[in-house]
């Protein structure tokens, strides 16, 4: 079976909802629907997050930077995390570390690398995205950090498959736009459960068509995108693809810069981007 036969399979494999996941994986997606019981309570989900030192570690950090943390005190155990964050950006955190378990999962150390940037872009670009969110229109920052998360997930999934499949990206980045991008993207949203906001603003970004000040969530997913330091592997980078950086900070949002608007939000962008790294 050739490179592209192997491609195609696996994308109709994931269209059929054939999808394989590893060991770590599936646990942490059981995690997850434990914590989207409507019966779950945050005593409970407390205990359910400390079992997971991955989730643990991820929800304590994300509580602590500056997007959430205003007071400034530190929380320095998951309990009060919880209670702090709630339901719906533990279940971000969550769908996270299942992400970027798809990553660790590889063998191969160039695939590894890949899967590093990869997760190191979703993480800008859910940081950035949720900040943009809150500053930029009237859409909801938590979907927004959500969909920067899980917007390259096809990307991961396909990635965790190359040591089954070694010779699967040999033929770079044309190969998944043109084959995989959408069908295996959309079966592994689907497969997460992502909630029918976060898919449509992600189904926005594929149509890749940038809207000056950004009205939805979609169109701050590909502002986002764009002025990652970081491009994804599955991407042209910016410079290739003659966008984003110098000349986007350069265009007016309203009656504030762009660039303004960045460097007030510095801090925010950079602290919940760490967190997402831990």
């Amino acid at each position: 079976m050739d490179r592209l036969e192997i491609f195609r399979n696996i994308a109709s494999q994931a269209g059929r909802g054939e999808l394989v996941f590893p060991a770590n994986v599936s646990a942490s997606i059981k995690l997850q629907q434990a914590l989207s019981d409507p019966d779950c309570h945050l005593e409970q989900a407390a205990k359910l997050v400390m079992a997971e030192p991955l989730v643990s570690a991820r929800t304590v950090a994300i509580a602590n930077s500056a997007a959430y943390n205003r007071s400034g005190g530190e929380i320095n155990n998951v309990r009060v995390a919880v209670m702090r964050l709630g339901f719906r950006t533990l279940n971000t955190i969550t769908t996270s570390v299942i992400v970027r378990q798809l990553g660790r999962t590889i063998s191969n150390p160039a695939m590894r690398i890949k899967a590093a940037q990869l997760w190191e872009h979703c993480a800008h670009v859910a940081a950035t995205a949720h900040v943009l969110t809150a500053k930029l229109t009237n859409g909801d920052p938590e979907t927004a950090m959500f969909a920067g998360i899980v917007h390259e997930v096809g990307g991961f999934y396909l990635l965790s498959r190359t040591d089954e499949f070694p010779d699967l990206l040999a033929g770079g980045v044309e190969d998944w736009a043109e084959y995989g991008e959408k069908m295996i993207g959309r079966a592994v949203l689907k497969k997460l459960g992502v909630p029918q906001p976060v898919t449509e603003a992600i189904e926005s970004l594929w149509h890749g068509v940038r809207v000056l000040p950004p009205v939805t969530i979609g169109d701050v997913l590909l502002l986002a995108k764009e002025l990652s330091p970081v491009p994804s592997p599955f991407q042209r980078t910016v410079a290739e693809a003659g966008i984003g950086g110098e000349s986007l900070v350069d265009d007016y949002i309203g009656d504030q810069s762009l660039r303004g608007l960045l460097d007030d939000s510095e801090e925010q962008i950079r602290s919940l981007t760490t967190a997402l790294l831990v």
